[in-house]
């Protein structure tokens, strides 16, 4: 303790997205929490988007979601695809930043709780191999690790495959997203008996569409879980 402090005098912590000192490790100062768009209160219940309104006294879904069929049984997202938290992705995702995995996994974790029961079994969106290689990270097994060690649930990085290279989603439509993905992921065969008659947590650093974590969820359910929700660090909602 006394080590920790006398560092914290010589290197005093600063915020995750900025110079500005702060009282805490992996905390943001004022002025970026400002500028993080959190998600709070009442929240689409298979996406996690936010709803207009209070509490309702049962779940309620997003206008794409009672559109779209999910695969999955319900979802969360921690923070809106925008501002501040989407500089926090893309430095995670493209920037080396792998400190933010910690903070992350905190924000993960407040936003699943309704959906995280003793034997979940969490789960990455894979990254094809030479994605991985060229990044070194899969930055959505970084997120599920951390979020797995917070809430004190197993976790298996390597649950999904995916089997061909994928072309990115950026500026894609919404039918483009979903063809792109068909027939890329798949179950990997040594993980089956993990899986079978158990609840799966998916998580992933951004939801657009959820045409990846469709076809991820798809995989498990055809592998036997039990059921299958969903958490992500960002979600792109229409008016951002």
């Amino acid at each position: 303790m006394r080590m920790q402090a006398a560092l914290q005098l010589v290197y005093p912590p600063q915020c995750l997205s900025c110079d500005a000192f702060v009282t805490t490790d992996f905390g943001l100062c004022s002025r970026c929490w400002r500028e993080t768009p959190f998600i709070t209160g009442l929240v689409c219940d298979c996406c996690g988007t936010p709803l207009p309104g209070d509490e309702a006294a049962g779940p309620v879904q997003c206008d794409d979601c009672l559109t779209i069929a999910r695969p999955w049984s319900r979802g969360r997202a921690a923070m809106l695809y925008k501002d501040n938290a989407r500089r926090m992705v893309m430095a995670l995702k493209h920037g080396d930043r792998l400190d933010l995995a910690k903070p992350a996994a905190g924000w993960l974790k407040r936003a699943a709780d309704p959906l995280l029961a003793p034997d979940t079994l969490v789960a990455p969106v894979p990254l094809h191999w030479m994605r991985l290689l060229k990044r070194r990270y899969n930055q959505s097994a970084l997120l599920a690790g951390a979020l797995a060690r917070l809430a004190g649930l197993p976790h298996c990085p390597d649950l999904l495959i995916r089997r061909r290279n994928t072309r990115s989603q950026e500026g894609r439509d919404r039918e483009g997203r979903f063809a792109n993905i068909d027939g890329a992921i798949r179950m990997n065969d040594r993980r089956l008996w993990q899986i079978e008659g158990r609840p799966v947590l998916l998580v992933d650093d951004v939801m657009t569409s959820g045409a990846t974590l469709a076809a991820c969820a798809e995989a498990c359910l055809a592998a036997g879980a039990a059921r299958v929700d969903v958490v992500v660090m960002c979600r792109v909602a229409k008016d951002s």
